[in-house]
């Protein structure tokens, strides 16, 4: 349940963009920060969830993380203006880090069966997934029949069931943490905001102007911080030693690409549908089913992909579905009918929703199994970093130049991406098959 509602505003919020710029007079940064505020402290503090987790107990973490987010999406509900949106949503993406790790915990202490708890985990997944596709339809009917702040007020009862529910679950063994790694969370946050904040503020106020000249300073000073203080840790919170493989690598890289490139695009289609195309919020939502439906188709049928053809192949096919509907959507600078942008849905769909599982499958198998929890949770980072990423690049994209031009220059970029991910995958498993081993 839990889960469901976080995955869940990673998407649905996008169909009231509308919505809420016609509420809060908040322009296209502004809808920005709406969505990337949640992913980017989601992504910042998902490392130190999982630690908190061990030090103090998953359960105790998991409840308050849901308590959190509940408390969050009330005040995203009730949010009189912008700035107290963005920071209730802050809010949802620290308890959404809190708990999304501490779940997974949960379940492994429950299952202590391998088969069992492999089913659970595929259930947790499986409903991540279909959260993730019904995220624009659920949103469109939510916001056509209760109007925008419904999206958020909806978690609250959700978020309530799953508390109780959790009180009766024993309280778990708390593992012994001799340390938390604040200076490199402190960094990460640094540079991870400063990024994000310049993609998002630079055409608006200037790309020579003093507060985003800063910007970038503070930026490139964390990301350096961020590497030293890691390199330095005896227990550092993302172990750099895991880099040194390349299947480890490219699978982080090419996940955060594929999010990248996703949820760039579903911000693109949000405001190109509702603001270019002047639809309503149900009709959006709709027009996203042949995505989104086939997001989950993917998602289910990866398993089976990778057991016919290797998870290697699988990741390569997904990303050339990518460039092949990318570069149908290029109509979209043209004004074309919806069944030719309908016609492209399908084959990003299905892209997305096999890449991560398969580049999932691939980097477990290439990880020591007593790094398997550090790898799992450097690629859901990965992968909420590259959602943030692209929301700030395409939204900047569009707001640069004309409307059709932004979206030419945003598709053609997806595009390119696509294929250099396409390319440096198959590089990568051609290096991997000279020097196999897992990493220690």
């Amino acid at each position: 349940m839990s889960y469901v509602v976080v995955i869940l505003d990673t998407t649905i919020v996008n169909i009231a963009l509308a919505k809420i710029a016609a509420s809060l007079g908040a322009d296209v940064a502004g809808l920005q920060w709406v969505v990337n505020a949640y992913t980017l402290t989601f992504a910042s503090l998902l490392l130190t969830g999982g630690l908190l987790g061990d030090r103090l107990g998953a359960r105790n973490v998991y409840l308050t993380g849901l308590l959190v987010f509940a408390a969050a999406s009330a005040l995203c509900g009730f949010a009189p203006n912008l700035p107290v949106l963005v920071l209730a949503r802050v809010m949802q993406g620290i308890g959404a880090a809190l708990l999304v790790p501490c779940s997974l915990t949960l379940i492994s202490a429950a299952y202590t069966d391998a088969k069992q708890r492999a089913g659970a985990i595929s259930v947790w997944a499986g409903c991540g997934g279909i959260a993730m596709a019904a995220g624009p339809l659920v949103g469109g009917l939510l916001v056509h029949w209760l109007g925008w702040r419904s999206i958020f007020v909806v978690n609250v009862p959700i978020a309530a069931c799953g508390a109780l529910l959790t009180l009766r679950i024993p309280a778990t063994r708390r593992a012994r943490v001799e340390h938390m790694d604040f200076a490199g969370q402190a960094a990460a946050i640094v540079a991870l905001a400063c990024s994000v904040a310049v993609l998002i503020e630079g055409a608006k106020l200037g790309w020579r102007s003093a507060p985003i000249v800063t910007g970038v300073v503070a930026a490139v000073a964390g990301w350096i911080a961020f590497v030293l203080i890691e390199r330095r840790r005896v227990r550092p919170m993302l172990p750099l030693a895991l880099f040194r493989h390349p299947v480890f690598s490219a699978s982080v890289f090419v996940s955060l690409i594929s999010a990248l490139v996703f949820y760039g695009l579903l911000f693109l289609l949000s405001l190109y549908f509702q603001e270019g195309r002047g639809w309503q919020s149900l009709q959006t939502g709709l027009a996203f089913l042949p995505l989104t439906v086939m997001v989950t188709a993917g998602s289910f049928s990866a398993g089976r992909l990778g057991a016919a053809y290797g998870t290697g192949r699988v990741v390569i096919g997904g990303f050339l579905l990518y460039a092949i509907g990318f570069t149908g959507l290029l109509a979209l600078a043209h004004d074309a009918p919806y069944w030719r942008i309908a016609l492209c849905f399908p084959a990003v769909g299905f892209g997305s929703g096999v890449i991560t599982p398969a580049a999932t499958a691939t980097l477990l198998g290439a990880v020591d199994k007593t790094r398997a929890g550090v790898a799992a949770g450097v690629l859901n980072a990965s992968r909420q970093t590259g959602s943030a990423f692209g929301v700030a690049i395409f939204g900047l994209l569009l707001g640069a130049t004309q409307p059709a031009g932004g979206v030419h220059a945003a598709v053609s970029l997806a595009i390119a991406l696509s294929l250099l991910a396409a390319f440096s995958w198959r590089i990568t498993l051609l290096l991997a098959a000279r020097a196999p081993g897992a990493v220690a």
